[in-house]
């Protein structure tokens, strides 16, 4: 699964995750691990993180792991839904994801994510999200 880790992060590469700074760090079967350095760029007017970065760190993880679990014939997946509760937040250091499976079908997976800020141990973000799997259209 390492080289899951290094083709999520050249995938990020001049794309959203790749410009907030979000790295793979490890991936197993169902689970991936990411990281985003926290830097002003992120910050929402208040000073604080911006929840809109937080929320791009877990479904971006999510995703990862999604397409690292596509089924067979699957060429693809889509957000459909996503639900995030924020429970605090960080202005400096590292936030870390952790992203596993609840669901892993033919049609949809659900994922679950917890954001944790590195430094200080506090859980920042709980989120989760369904996958829709897509396939190629029969010609």
């Amino acid at each position: 699964m390492s080289s899951h880790v290094d083709q999520f992060n050249t995938a990020s590469e001049g794309t959203l995750p790749g410009l907030l700074g979000i790295r793979a760090v490890k991936a197993a079967r169902g689970e991936l691990h990411t990281e985003m350095p926290v830097r002003a760029e992120l910050m929402a007017p208040n000073g604080y993180l911006h929840a809109g970065s937080l929320v791009t760190l877990a479904d971006t993880s999510c995703g990862y792991g999604c397409r690292a679990m596509l089924p067979e014939g699957a060429n693809g997946f889509t957000t459909i839904e996503l639900k995030s509760n924020h429970l605090s937040t960080a202005r400096e250091g590292t936030v870390e994801c952790v992203a596993t499976v609840v669901h892993a079908g033919r049609t949809t997976q659900v994922w679950d994510a917890v954001v944790k800020h590195r430094e200080t141990g506090k859980t920042l973000v709980v989120f989760r999200c369904t996958q829709m799997i897509l396939y190629p259209v029969p010609r």
